[in-house]
């Protein structure tokens, strides 16, 4: 008796394929066709502006940039490599913003108001209300067990330091401030009256108040070169 092999043919007619495993179709994974790196980073941005990284939660960065979870850690990482880089985007506007002041060849008392100016319009800002300064509100804390972060923060305030410190060179150079002004200090007084508008935004203090304090400190460092005469 002659035994008939019968080959097994699929519904479509055609034999299956030998040797070949058929491969599952990927699965669409990863962020979505609409994502945009410099929008999702300005939403995360805004995010830890307003509440600092710890109180910051993964649900609250996925719902301001419109990505899920795997999309967030595929684009940037996990929670604080966002938060880095959302840093170090903070970090490159205020020196876009303030290095064309610094760049300006001005009189020492009106650059120096149209800086404190620029200042208090960033940290005056937030739909929440006044944000105060990324650095000084958020990245301070963040700085006491976080190494890499407290480098930012001491490469941010030295950086402020030797900008001041080259427009009161400057200055001095016109004429502006004595030979014997201490351009050290006074470039740090400068920083640091930065420092204090800022946490004083961020309590709410008024920008009237806040005008005050940065006239002081304007009238402080130009009238080094009138004590000295």
């Amino acid at each position: 008796m002659v035994q008939k092999t019968v080959s097994r043919i699929s519904r479509t007619g055609k034999k299956p394929s030998q040797g070949k495993p058929v491969e599952p179709v990927p699965k669409r994974r990863g962020r979505p066709r609409s994502y945009d790196p410099d929008q999702a980073l300005a939403r995360a941005l805004d995010v830890f502006w307003q509440a600092g990284f710890a109180a910051t939660s993964l649900d609250q960065l996925s719902a301001a940039t419109g990505m899920n979870r795997p999309s967030l850690y595929g684009a940037f990482g996990d929670k604080r490599d966002l938060y880095i880089k959302a840093y170090n985007q903070y970090r490159l506007q205020a020196r876009e913003r303030m290095g064309d002041v610094f760049a300006r060849d001005l009189p020492l008392r009106q650059l120096l108001q149209r800086l404190y100016g620029i200042a208090l319009d960033m940290y005056l800002s937030g739909k929440d209300g006044p944000r105060g300064c990324f650095s000084v509100m958020t990245a301070t804390s963040e700085a006491i067990s976080d190494p890499e972060i407290r480098d930012l923060v001491v490469n941010s305030i030295a950086e402020m330091d030797k900008a001041f410190a080259r427009t009161l060179e400057a200055a001095q150079q016109r004429g502006e401030l004595p030979a014997s002004a201490n351009i050290e200090a006074l470039a740090q007084h400068a920083t640091a009256t930065i420092h204090t508008i800022a946490v004083r935004a961020r309590a709410k203090v008024s920008r009237k108040e806040l005008e005050v304090i940065v006239a002081g400190a304007i009238e402080l460092i130009c009238g080094v070169a009138n004590s000295a005469r």
